[in-house]
């Protein structure tokens, strides 16, 4: 089955938790905006009797999924990328709701007061929801899956195999490292299991191919990982 990847074309954000797994289990997919068209999502987003809230979603045969986390519990039991159990299935989703959570929480690090207001328009808020961000919410979270990280005797998170949420957590370190360049430095001496995780992932022959070839979007000030110098102290 060949999928049909609906996203915003110039962006990484949330469609690209959904790209590194598609790339990652080396499925057959077309990303519609780049190819087609940001009309061609448009269409697809008043079509059926339940369209999608927002991008991205995935077409799957007669399926149309929305939001980054529900796609990805779809793909996961479909390419070998979460565990075979319910038990499992459900564990690794939650976590990968919570790194939605977290996700949410680095974009509003330069747009604390809403996206409909430009970053110059908040820079003062900004600045004082990155101060709180790095001292209180990227410590709670990233510890959190740091000592999920030491606890495992295995390779990955949750085992043994690479699941979708190791490639979550590679692009959180990705992200982070380049919307933050300094304090990222200084902070990751404090999880050096998922620094080492990154680098595992980046490492993966899909994935390394993936990084160095133009499906890979850069990272840029339009996205969800943002590099302004002023919060970066």
């Amino acid at each position: 089955m060949r999928y049909e990847l609906y996203y915003w074309p110039s962006i990484q954000g949330r469609g690209e938790y959904v790209r590194l797994a598609l790339e990652e289990a080396g499925a057959d997919y077309v990303d519609v905006a780049r190819q087609r068209g940001v009309p061609a999502m448009m269409r697809m987003m008043e079509e059926g009797a339940a369209p999608p809230f927002a991008p991205p979603f995935l077409k799957a045969g007669k399926f149309v999924i929305g939001q980054t986390a529900n796609i990805l519990f779809y793909l996961g039991a479909r390419h070998a990328l979460a565990p075979t159990t319910e038990a499992g299935r459900l564990w690794l989703h939650q976590l990968q709701l919570t790194i939605t959570d977290f996700v949410l929480e680095a974009h509003d690090t330069h747009h604390p007061l809403g996206p409909s207001l430009y970053y110059e328009d908040q820079k003062a808020e900004a600045k004082k929801r990155t101060r709180e961000f790095w001292k209180e919410r990227v410590p709670k979270y990233l510890g959190y899956f740091e000592c999920l990280s030491a606890k495992n005797r295995g390779t990955w998170v949750t085992g043994r195999k690479v699941t979708y949420v190791d490639l979550s957590l590679f692009q959180l370190v990705a992200g982070l490292r380049y919307a933050f360049p300094r304090r990222m430095k200084a902070f990751e001496a404090k999880i050096p299991k998922l620094c080492e995780l990154h680098d595992r992932v980046a490492a993966r022959p899909k994935i390394a191919a993936y990084l160095a070839s133009d499906r890979r979007i850069p990272f840029n000030e339009d996205g969800i990982f943002r590099h302004y110098k002023a919060l970066d102290v």
